[in-house]
This record gives C-alpha cells, structure tokens and sequence, in this order.
C-alpha cells in the first residue's frame, strides 16, 4: 500500500475504559503505580520487558513494575511495542506507519522511518495499519512510555496477527538490526484466561518458566501442554505468546541475555477481580550485562551518586555530619567497592579535587568520603563555605581496577584515566584532563 501524504494518526480506542481518559487522571494513576512498583536492583542493560495489556485496575502494577527496570533518562532512540491482535487474524504483522498514536497525554510520536522501512522492505510487516486502530494490545502500553521515559521517545507499533512460529521467526529476523543498545522492546501480553486463582498461579508459573529459559521451542510446547491440562475454564495460558516468542527468537543465540521473573498478579488480586474466573499477568525483564572496563552505571545511577555527593557536602559544611544512607535503597552498581574522585569546580575553576584507589569500600560510601575530604581537605583550597554551594558543580571519576600498560597505544583519551609512579614519587590524571587541556 501507499504511504499517504498526510499523517492519520491513531486515535485512542480504550482510554476512558482500560485506563483514564484524561491527562489528570492518567497522571494521578501513574504516580500512584509506580509508587508501588520495585526500582531496579542491578546496572545491568535492560533490552526488553513483558507486560500484561489488561485494564490498569487489574494489570498497571505489574506493567509499571516491569518499566521500572529500564532507566528512566536514558535516551532511547525508539521503544519498539509488539502485541498481538484480539480481533483479527493475519499473515504477518501490521506496523503502524501512516501517523503518531494519540493517548490523553497528548501525542506520541511514531517512528515513520523505522515504520516505514519495515512495512516496505519485509513482506510479512506490509500489513493494513488499519488493523491497529480499535486494538488495546500496543496502546495501553504508551501512556508507560510517555510517562515513565523523560527523555522523550519514538515509539514503533507492531501488532501480530498470526500464530505460527515461522512467522514469528521472520518478523524476529527483520527486527534484529534493531535489537540493540538503542532502542526498547515492549511486548505486550497477558497469561492464563478465566481459570479459577490457584489454577492460574500453576498456568502462569509453567508459562512464564519457559520463557526464562530463552528457548523458543520451550515456549510452544509449555503453550501446547497447559491447553492439553483438564483446566476448568482454561482458554489460554498465554494469551500474546506469539509476541514473546518473536522476542525469543530475537534472544535465543544471545548466551548473556537473561530473562527475570519479576512480579506477578492476577485478576483475583484486584478489589475489582473474582477468584472464580482470573486473568494471569507477569512482568518479565530481559537484560544483558554492561561490560565496559568491567563496571559501568546507568544515568539514573550517576545522578543519584552526584545527589548524594551533594547532600553529603552541604551538611558536613553546615554541622560536620555524614548524612546516614541506607544501603537497602542502594543497587547494586552502588553499592559494589570501588575508588572514586570527587572533582568540585566553581565557576569553571578547580575548587577542590581528592580521590581514593583502592577498591575497598562500597562506592557510595568512598563518594561521601571523597566528597567531604574534596570540600574540606584540599590542602590547595581553603574550605567550602555554605553559601559557595549554588555556584559549585560536582565531577565524579569512578575508578575501575587499574591495569598495567605497556604502552600509550593502549589509552584513549577521555576514557581511561592514568596513575603514574617512578621511585616514590607519583601522579595521576583524571580522564577529562585530558579533553580539557
């Protein structure tokens, strides 16, 4: 089909029923589920998350779960959404590439290029964009996008409308090139339909097992298996599995991905649910270690490091304390051990600069040192004073372990930083030093 020459954008087909129709009582919603819903525990890279699509009463909180995984500033480049159609059945997969989805939170902008690029070049993404418009799979996932990413992001909507695995395997292989650092995938999907609360606990768990293995044969038998189970009321155990089993074909040869059962919940959970008849949803999160020099930090945890390097120095210059930070609320990048610099520049110039090698105490607790000893310490320096704090901006270098070169081919600049020794005498440079001068 023609692309046309002007936008159709997608207007919203369940606001005001599977969640509010309104920007203030979207927003209200939101604040109240994530408040609820577990930060994340690791500094690992979050490639993909699965989230159930049913009404925020029953669902949100678990959805809003799952997203609380990703880090929130990062600057994704496109969330791609997959679901799976509840209304039409397919060949393929229709990508809505004819406008921008429209939510209460106003518009959020599709990625038209990747859509376009996808429907044109693969035969089995071509599918009329006019499969999408009464569907909820893929639009109650954008409110979570629109809220929860700060940066702002372009969304891809791809709806699935088939139920064979070889399908699925070529919609994976048209996705690969997208399955990177860049970019999210969100797949939409709820578990086990209408069996009684006990029986959907077993279903569910079976379901989701499978999944967690990375195996995509593993996941068509287990949906094969609990059909064949005497279930009463059981009409699936998956509901969107041809959606988690494109993503798993998109994982299976990734030996460092690894899929998390994070929360689950069931219709039976919710003021509003029976235990008599439940709908099943999990929140799973896909991640793949950050290697780089072997330690690495999400933006979400940079910020909180600096926050707390700047608490830390504004009370010790006020009353000579170390704020008490509790570890429990710490993840886990934060508290591992490791040396750090604290850098303090006024106006452009050096206020104040110490740091600690060894790795020999959780991160955030050399941070509080270095930054007390940066402000207070710095032989150079006389002390920071309380009203110097608005006009002083904290650097923070972490230090991985040091390695020994052989030569300065091996330094990159701007990256490494570089302790120098000869005889007793030693000196080190920053890694900024050396892009500033």
């Amino acid at each position: 089909m023609n692309e046309p020459d002007t936008l159709i954008n997608r207007r919203p087909a369940v606001a005001g029923q599977f969640y509010p129709g309104t920007a203030a009582e979207l927003q209200q919603t939101m604040e109240k589920m994530f408040a609820k819903a577990p930060k994340a525990v690791n500094s690992a890279e979050v490639k993909a998350i699965i989230v159930p699509h049913a009404g925020y009463v029953f669902s949100g909180e678990v959805a809003a779960a799952a997203f609380n995984q990703a880090d929130p500033l990062k600057e994704y480049k496109t969330v791609f959404i997959i679901g799976c159609s509840h209304r039409n059945s397919f060949a393929g997969a229709s990508v809505y590439s004819i406008g921008n989805y429209i939510t209460p939170f106003g518009e959020a902008p599709v990625d038209l290029e990747t859509a376009r690029q996808l429907s044109i070049a693969n035969k089995v993404m071509s599918f009329d964009p006019a499969y999408q418009q009464n569907e909820h799979s893929v639009e109650v996932q954008v409110p979570f996008v629109q809220y929860f990413l700060k940066k702002g992001v372009k969304i891809v909507p791809i709806l699935l409308g088939t139920q064979d695995p070889s399908v699925c395997k070529k919609i994976a292989e048209a996705l690969k090139p997208y399955f990177n650092d860049e970019n999210l995938f969100v797949i939409s999907t709820d578990f086990s339909h209408y069996p009684a609360y006990d029986e959907a606990v077993k279903v569910d768990k079976s379901i989701a097992d499978a999944i967690c293995t990375n195996k995509p044969s593993r996941l068509i038998d287990a949906v094969s298996a609990c059909m064949k189970k005497p279930v009463e009321n059981l009409a699936t155990g998956c509901c969107s599995w041809p959606s988690v089993l494109t993503l798993m074909y998109l994982t299976e040869e990734a030996n460092d991905v690894t899929y998390k059962q994070l929360i689950y919940r069931n219709s039976g959970d919710s003021p509003y649910g029976d235990k008599d008849r439940v709908v099943g949803y999990w929140g799973i999160v896909i991640s793949q270690p950050i290697q780089e020099n072997g330690f690495s930090l999400t933006e979400s945890e940079k910020q909180q490091l600096l926050g707390i390097a700047r608490n830390t120095i504004n009370e010790y210059v006020r009353s000579e304390k170390v704020p008490e930070l509790s570890p429990s609320k710490l993840t886990d990048a934060l508290m591992q051990k490791a040396g750090a610099f604290v850098t303090l520049r006024k106006h452009g110039d050096l206020r104040g600069c110490i740091g600690h090698f060894d790795a020999d105490q959780p991160l955030y607790s050399i941070v509080q040192q270095m930054a007390v000893a940066s402000s207070t310490q710095d032989y150079r320096f006389s002390p920071v004073q309380p009203d110097e704090m608005k006009d002083i901006k904290i650097e923070i270098s972490v230090l991985t372990p040091m390695k020994k070169i052989s030569s300065v081919s091996e330094i990159k600049l701007g990256r490494d930083g570089i302790y120098v020794r000869k005889g007793a005498r030693a000196g080190t440079f920053l890694p900024q030093v050396a892009t500033e001068t």
